[in-house]
């Protein structure tokens, strides 16, 4: 059908498009030594993507010397195996790849993925298996990878946008491991023993904590093959758990104290933006007011159309970026909100913002709901175009234990919440007496306390 006024067709989706009947083929198997295996075939897809899940983050590091411990092992596992003791090698074949395979290490898993084309999917599982199974942790690269993360903390010193967020952690997760630098620190890092090492990766890096995702072009039969010959003779062991949240917050309203000091963190430096965030305790992954949450973020300080981009920087001026973001751990969360402003915007901003929170306690519109369930939908839609972001998808909710939702299923929870469940869960984390607040920049802390206190 087409419009007769310019010919100018009403849709090129296609006729049988539709994201609510996309089911997701995965074939869920565990091995016998506690690996769990899931393989996702995509039809369309002409690429594999492979990650792989270790349950080694910073919440499994119990003290301060322990910090940036999971960090650490993650960059030693690319610098020689028994089978291939030579970095620069395993760089080549990392190389020879094409899309590759990196890490990333998260506050309670560490991350192996990789991209790449059908035919070099087996040369990538094999280069993994090795990388898992087999590093050697050799003294000299200990000491060159120590370097290296050192020059990494230090450019996070040097990163306001950063800092500020590394501050805010602390501040609502105190004397917590989660509420430290994922990387470490410093004297950490300087310290960390290679016994150390040795013993966390010997303790952690066991297949019953891990959980391997494929997705994308490939034979299922073949690749359980491989994957079975890869991994299935990678030995137990007896992992330690994550360290349980230990934070006051409740749903009580009154649980928190008037300690400032605990709600207020300044880096008094003379950048020409000042970096504030605000946050507070939010909600953990296992909670199914989440979906609502992530929607209230959306509606809040996510895009172009939200309420704080609208109002802070479009209408007042005020910044040139402000954003919201819900952040969901397994047994605990926080809800943050980041602006860099002008050091003679301060004041201003974080009137304007906390006068946002306030309105937003309030039910958000029809219209606002309605775009905010057309966003998250979007970025499925998206997301399940790539075969790397599939096999995340399918893996981050096994290694989290989540329930194993089909997108359609996603979408039926996001599609169900209506306004009234919005506006309590904003009731539920808008509570004042829980903000927190870390700023850097050349500005006055009592200003900033004052701010608290009057919110």
């Amino acid at each position: 059908m087409t419009d007769s006024s310019n010919n100018i067709p009403n849709s090129i989706a296609p006729v049988d498009h539709e994201l609510n009947g996309v089911r997701l083929d995965t074939r869920d198997i565990t091995l016998d030594n506690g690996l769990r295996v899931l393989l996702t075939p995509m039809d369309r897809a002409t690429s594999v993507g492979i990650s792989l899940y270790v349950k080694a983050g910073s919440r499994y590091e119990s003290t301060e010397s322990d910090s940036g411990l999971s960090h650490f092992l993650e960059h030693l596992c690319f610098k020689g195996t028994s089978q291939r003791p030579d970095p620069v090698e395993i760089s080549r074949e990392l190389d020879q790849l094409g899309g590759g395979v990196n890490a990333v290490t998260d506050r309670e898993l560490t991350v192996y993925y990789g991209k790449m084309t059908p035919d070099a999917a087996l040369h990538g599982l094999t280069l993994l298996s090795d990388l898992i199974q087999n590093s050697i942790l050799l003294d000299e690269e200990i000491e060159r990878e120590r370097g290296v993360i050192l020059e990494e903390l230090a450019a996070v010193e040097d990163s306001p946008p950063e800092l500020v967020s590394v501050a805010l952690d602390g501040l609502l997760w105190p004397n917590q491991p989660h509420g430290r630098e994922i990387a470490g620190t410093v004297d950490s890092v300087t310290n960390m023993p290679r016994d150390k090492i040795v013993s966390y990766y010997k303790q952690q890096y066991v297949p019953n904590a891990a959980v391997l995702s494929i997705a994308g072009a490939f034979n299922p039969v073949n690749a359980e093959h491989a994957v079975r010959k890869l991994y299935g003779e990678w030995e137990s062991g007896f992992p330690a758990e994550f360290i349980p949240d230990k934070s006051i917050y409740g749903e009580d309203e009154n649980d928190s104290g008037e300690n400032l000091d605990g709600r207020l963190a300044l880096i008094q430096r003379d950048t020409e933006q000042v970096h504030l965030m605000l946050g507070m305790p939010g909600l953990a992954l296992h909670d199914e007011r989440r979906y609502a949450l992530e929607l209230f973020s959306v509606i809040l300080g996510e895009g172009m159309s939200s309420r704080l981009f609208v109002r802070l920087r479009e209408k007042l001026g005020l910044c040139y970026d402000i954003h919201s973001y819900p952040n969901f751990l397994i047994d605990t969360g926080m809800f943050g909100i980041y602006s860099g402003v002008d050091p003679r915007n301060v004041d201003a901003t974080i009137q304007e913002l906390l006068g946002e929170l306030k309105r937003a306690v309030e039910m958000p519109t029809e219209s606002e709901v309605k775009l905010a369930k057309q966003i998250i939908r979007s970025r499925l839609t998206l997301r399940l175009e790539d075969s790397r972001a599939v096999s995340s998808f399918v893996g981050a909710q096994a290694s989290l234990n989540l329930p194993a939702l089909q997108p359609d299923e996603l979408l039926s929870k996001i599609d169900s919440i209506d306004r009234a469940s919005i506006g309590e869960v904003a009731e539920l984390i808008l509570k004042p007496s829980r903000y927190h607040l870390s700023v850097i920049g050349p500005v006055d802390r009592d200003q900033l306390a004052n701010h608290l206190m009057l919110a």
